[in-house]
């Protein structure tokens, strides 16, 4: 029986990758819901974060051993594609046997596999959003995904924006849904 975090891992890779694919030629530096971020930006980012998997999960890096391989313009000529090989690579790397039980080297310190692939897969909702929104793209979210990233993020949610990595959290309107508080939640207005 497959993993419940791989399959919601799978799921926002093939969210993210198909919030790539509606990007058109002449949108790639439209400003997004991240501040100082284009859309070319945000993919490069996204597809960065999951170049940085196989090294650390299965190679067993650390960050400094990685080092700046992954920086700067990764998405080359095909952007798509570019995302395509690395959401494969992460996802067979936290796939590979026992790998979500291994303990990974990470910027902030030692962290169970299992706790690194859910942070990128809540990453994932919600950076699909953003480049939905920056394209006009739907910008709706699987209720499953918002639901995860919602429970993922909400405990350290304060620490998130206090490192820069997401807004301050704004005050969800009354009655509000899941995918409307997840956005709050990470300094978003719906």
């Amino acid at each position: 029986m497959p993993e419940p975090l791989l399959e919601q891992h799978a799921e926002a890779l093939r969210l993210f990758g198909s919030r790539v694919r509606a990007v058109a030629p002449g949108q790639w530096g439209l400003p997004t819901p991240c501040a100082e971020w284009t859309v070319r930006d945000l993919v490069n980012h996204v597809t960065a974060e999951q170049l940085w998997v196989p090294p650390l999960v299965t190679e067993g890096c650390t960050v400094a051993e990685v080092g700046d391989r992954f920086a700067g313009d990764i998405l080359g000529d095909d952007p798509a594609a570019a995302w395509d090989r690395a959401a494969r690579a992460a996802h067979t790397a936290f796939a590979s046997p026992w790998a979500l039980e291994r303990i990974v080297s990470l910027s902030y310190g030692p962290s169970k596999a299992a706790a690194y692939c859910a942070e990128l897969t809540a990453d994932c909702v919600v950076h699909a959003w953003d480049l939905a929104r920056a394209v006009g793209a739907d910008d709706r979210l699987p209720a499953g995904l918002v639901r995860f990233a919602l429970d993922e993020i909400t405990p350290y949610a304060d620490g998130l924006a206090a490192a820069g990595m997401y807004g301050p959290p704004l005050v969800p309107p009354p009655g509000a849904d899941d995918q409307t508080r997840l956005l709050a939640l990470t300094g978003r207005a719906a």
